[in-house]
């Protein structure tokens, strides 16, 4: 269970001179207009605020936003009012709010319609203030987590809204490790049987796949140590959805699927990543038509990186990715880490 605590340590770490004042008196008015609500789960409502404060603090996003984190729901689920909040905590505080609740009550709408008007509200947020569509990716994130407790049809129809509108809009935004969790999330209670398919294949190949990188990993890491200083190199997870994709989508089996082994490497600065490509290829053969330059041609969410597939010992393709730590920072955070 997520404490306070945990989300003011997390901001002093962040933010040194963050208001942290403002951010204990969102929890204490949460706490109390919560008090006594409880969730689907039988746990204490106040739960739920708690934890996407923390979604955000870990974010790296400032008071304000971790406030909205704790405040998000207090219009919608209890008595609290809009002139209570804003004379409380300022008009920005209240107009973040404000928009999460606006966006929230497009799911009285019917199924069809919330589809639509979510994407076009979502639209219409995101040029007022992003902070909302954070928040909201935040609250998505954590009912996700939390799916277990609800009834079949339900989860099916919030799994489904989550794949079609807020794991791609957290690519949009290129926040990789939320559209990744959310993608996972819902792909396992939309196709079960495929998810635990896909699930048990990838942990049988586990301690065979990181026996054979730990071979690869070193041979760069070796010729890296000296080429390029400060390089990291290590094994890279495939996430079940993006596997079940790409199946899909090349018509192609699991044994077939190139990126179930990927090695990533980061460098120090921007102009390292060619260098290490030419290296790369010096020590393994590329597969031809595999190489992708996403330095030169970012991906439309600020995605940079190169991606290239290699023929490894005993013949088995493996696919590298190389970016910088600056682009690596962009690629999983994205626009939370434009906006600090």
């Amino acid at each position: 269970m997520i404490r306070p605590e945990f989300i003011i340590e997390e901001l002093r770490v962040n933010f040194p001179e963050a208001d942290l004042d403002t951010v204990w008196r969102a929890y204490a008015f949460a706490a109390q207009c919560h008090r006594g609500q409880k969730r689907s789960s039988g746990e204490p409502y106040l739960n739920h605020p708690l934890e996407v404060a923390y979604i955000l603090a870990q974010m790296k996003l400032g008071h304000v936003s971790v406030s909205v984190g704790l405040l998000h729901d207090t219009i919608e689920d209890t008595l609290a009012t809009p002139e209570q909040i804003r004379e409380m905590f300022g008009d920005e505080i209240w107009g973040i709010v404000d928009g999460v609740t606006k966006l929230t009550k497009i799911e009285t709408a019917t199924y069809e319609e919330r589809q639509a008007e979510n994407i076009r509200k979502m639209i219409l947020a995101m040029a007022k203030d992003i902070r909302v569509i954070l928040v909201k990716l935040a609250d998505r994130l954590h009912n996700m987590r939390t799916l277990a407790y609800l009834k079949p049809a339900k989860q099916k129809q919030i799994a489904q809204e989550t794949l079609d509108i807020y794991a791609p809009l957290a690519n949009r935004l290129g926040i990789n490790w939320i559209k990744s969790e959310l993608e996972n999330s819902a792909f396992m209670y939309l196709w079960p049987v495929e998810y635990a398919d896909i699930k048990n294949r990838v942990n049988q190949l586990e301690e065979a796949r990181e026996t054979y990188l730990v071979g690869i990993v070193d041979a760069i890491r070796e010729r890296l140590a000296t080429a390029i200083p400060g390089a990291e190199v290590k094994g890279r997870p495939k996430h079940y959805f993006s596997i079940y994709q790409k199946m899909g989508r090349q018509k192609i089996g699991f044994e077939e699927v190139y990126d179930v082994m990927g090695v990533r490497i980061v460098t120090p600065a921007d102009a390292d990543c060619y260098t290490v490509l030419g290296l790369i290829h010096s020590m393994y053969k590329p597969v031809p038509g595999k190489l992708k330059d996403y330095i030169a041609l970012p991906k439309a969410n600020m995605y940079q990186s190169l991606h290239t597939t290699i023929v490894g010992p005993g013949g088995k393709p493996v696919e590298i990715q190389i970016r910088s730590r600056r682009m690596h920072v962009f690629c999983e955070e994205g626009i939370a880490a434009h906006w600090r």
